[in-house]
């Protein structure tokens, strides 16, 4: 069975960086891809970052430039480094692996990210 954990998440300060990581394990075919997605207060989860296994990656306007994904395919993890905390980037973060098995690839529970001013 696929187990994805995300670590990371806390509370931050306006302008301080944080980073986020995730692992994949227990799947039985190469994970494809990963992704990081995050709810805001009273909004729907948005995708924010995304890397496949040969490297393409892919960020939402609201954090390019800020934001930098990356990945170690022999382990199934990625890391997410957050740059310049803007108070938007508050919510509930999660992970996504997907390896074409699953229809919406195997998530990992929420982590708070609360970004104070």
């Amino acid at each position: 069975q696929v187990q994805v954990v995300l670590t990371g998440g806390g509370l931050v300060h306006v302008g301080e960086s944080l980073t986020l990581s995730c692992a994949a394990s227990g799947s039985r075919f190469d994970i494809t891809a990963m992704a990081f997605h995050r709810q805001a207060p009273g909004k729907e989860r948005e995708i924010i970052a995304g890397i496949t296994r040969g490297g393409v990656a892919r960020y939402a306007d609201s954090v390019r430039g800020r934001a930098t994904i990356s990945k170690d395919n022999a382990k199934d993890t990625v890391s997410l480094r957050m740059d310049r905390l803007e108070p938007g980037d508050t919510g509930v973060w999660s992970c996504v692996a997907e390896n074409g098995v699953r229809v919406g690839g195997y998530w990992s529970e929420g982590t708070q990210v609360t970004v104070s001013s």
